[in-house]
């Protein structure tokens, strides 16, 4: 069984497909934190904006492949557009395996995940973003897409720029003095123009 925090379509709102129609899938779970705010100061990753505690979001619940595949194809408008799944968290590779990549792709999903990079994951997962968090092992060094919070004390991007990506991305840390960070990100783009911009842009036009 799966254990999904909520399930939702939307327009990503980040990253290199900005603006694209997706599903959401969060997935419940994370070994950087344990998504209990009395843990923050004790986790990993301690910025997560993110709440991916248990599976009371909308659709949220206990799935089998075929049945999470039922809700994913329910949600998606009728079209010949191929369905593009983003299948994020939490730490989705924690749950996914073999199976759902080829029960999703059986019935015509593109797959993209948002992971930290620190756990292994199963092969055919057509997008991979990375995003890496301070004092952890990155495994995953290779994929699509790199995309680094920006400033961290404890990461840098010059640490990770001799990775085998695409496409490196600096997206502004979003606390009290976000205004800032996205001038010290634009600042480091022009400066090291292998990294381009990532805003949260579902954020600044309020949807999910």
């Amino acid at each position: 069984m799966y254990k999904i925090k909520e399930i939702y379509y939307t327009i990503q709102g980040e990253g290199y497909y900005t603006g694209r129609p997706a599903l959401f899938c969060r997935f419940a779970g994370c070994n950087l934190w344990s998504g209990r705010e009395e843990d923050r100061d004790k986790a990993i990753c301690k910025f997560c904006d993110t709440d991916f505690w248990g599976t009371d979001g909308v659709n949220g619940g206990k799935y089998t492949g075929e049945s999470l595949v039922k809700v994913l194809m329910s949600l998606w408008p009728k079209s010949n557009i191929t369905p593009f799944i983003v299948c994020t968290g939490g730490e989705p590779g924690l749950q996914m395996d073999q199976d759902l990549i080829d029960l999703l792709h059986a019935h015509d999903f593109e797959i993209a995940i948002e992971t930290n990079g620190t756990v292994s994951l199963p092969d055919g997962i057509d997008w991979i973003c990375v995003s890496p968090k301070a004092d952890t092992d990155i495994i995953i060094t290779r994929g699509n897409e790199l995309k680094l919070v920006y400033p961290q004390k404890e990461n840098h991007p010059s640490q990770y720029q001799h990775l085998d990506f695409e496409h490196f991305y600096l997206q502004p840390l979003d606390d009290a003095a976000q205004s800032q960070h996205i001038q010290s990100c634009v600042a480091y783009c022009l400066q090291h123009p292998l990294w381009k911009l990532s805003l949260q842009t579902h954020k600044f036009i309020g949807i999910d």
